[in-house]
């Protein structure tokens, strides 16, 4: 399956436009989490626990876009978007979706 942000694909042309597609992830924060990632921010580094945190919300989101789109029976998904929402109580729970537009490509 072919995901991209562009509008169109180089070398394809789309036959036909099947829709919008979206798929969504929310993970908690974990409170050792936060206090280490709290130190990282005083101390300097990197919050690897918050990265691994956002890039598995993320590959979620586009799994999850993916499957929608192979449902309606694309072979692409164009205009991709990706968002990030702190959502919850002090901002515990991190929100990742992914939405773009289903397509067929010609033959």
């Amino acid at each position: 399956m072919i995901v991209t942000t562009t509008n169109t694909l180089q070398d394809h042309r789309i036959e036909d436009y099947l829709g919008i597609v979206t798929g969504e992830a929310i993970q908690g924060a974990h409170i050792g989490r936060d206090i280490l990632a709290g130190l990282r921010d005083v101390f300097g580094g990197r919050a690897g626990a918050y990265e691994t945190t956002l890039r598995e919300a993320r590959e979620e989101a586009l799994r999850e876009m993916v499957h929608a789109a192979k449902a309606r029976g694309a072979d692409a998904v164009i205009a991709v978007d990706i968002d990030y929402e702190v959502l919850g109580k002090a901002g515990g729970m991190l929100m990742v979706t992914a939405a773009g537009t289903a397509v067929k490509l010609a033959p």
